[in-house]
């Protein structure tokens, strides 16, 4: 029913203040973001390292859903935990048949489809279900270019291969001249 864990949300007051120390104290590299002028609030993904995500949900107008969140705490806090589906009926159908209530369900065209439960039947936090593609948020630098699953980038004593991760994103793994040869022969030993 879940994919994995895509990304933590973090509310804060202050967008700018929040996103200058994500990105310029911990080296976050910025995503898509966008407004959501019925709701009045800003969201912005940001990857850290390979495949580490979070985003930052801001009010940009009085009567903010996230204004009475954010009366509670004063720099701030974790909103809700973002869980991918590949299949949002699928898995509203199994908190059905188990009882479990969940409310908000949107689709946004062909790219969002979501769900909430709510703290109170999550063990104290919110959980948003959603099934989408996860590389339509991230910024190009952190994932492969075209379809290619893979790329090889050369150094000087060996290699970094970088692998497409199914979940968005890229692992990379610098690999010896030693090691390059070593995963050569395991390719050829199973194709």
């Amino acid at each position: 029913m879940i994919s994995r864990i895509d990304h933590v949300s973090l509310a804060v007051n202050n967008y700018d203040k929040g996103a200058d120390f994500f990105i310029n104290i911990l080296g976050a590299i910025p995503g898509a973001s966008g407004h959501n002028k019925v709701m009045k609030y800003f969201w912005q993904i940001f990857s850290l390292g390979d495949l580490s995500r979070f985003e930052i949900i801001s009010p940009t107008d009085p009567g903010s859903f996230l204004d009475n969140f954010l009366s509670k705490r004063n720099h701030g806090g974790l909103h809700h935990i973002t869980l991918q589906t590949p299949d949002i009926k699928k898995a509203m159908k199994v908190l059905e048949e188990n009882d479990i209530p969940y409310f908000g369900y949107n689709e946004y065209e062909d790219f969002w489809k979501e769900i909430f439960i709510h703290p109170k039947d999550a063990f104290g936090v919110l959980i948003q279900i959603a099934q989408f593609y996860p590389d339509q948020w991230l910024d190009e630098s952190v994932k492969l270019s075209g379809s290619k699953k893979w790329q090889v980038d050369k150094t000087q004593s060996g290699c970094i291969l970088n692998i497409s991760h199914p979940g968005g994103g890229r692992i990379k793994f610098q690999l010896t001249t030693l090691e390059v040869k070593e995963l050569i022969s395991d390719l050829e030993k199973s194709g």
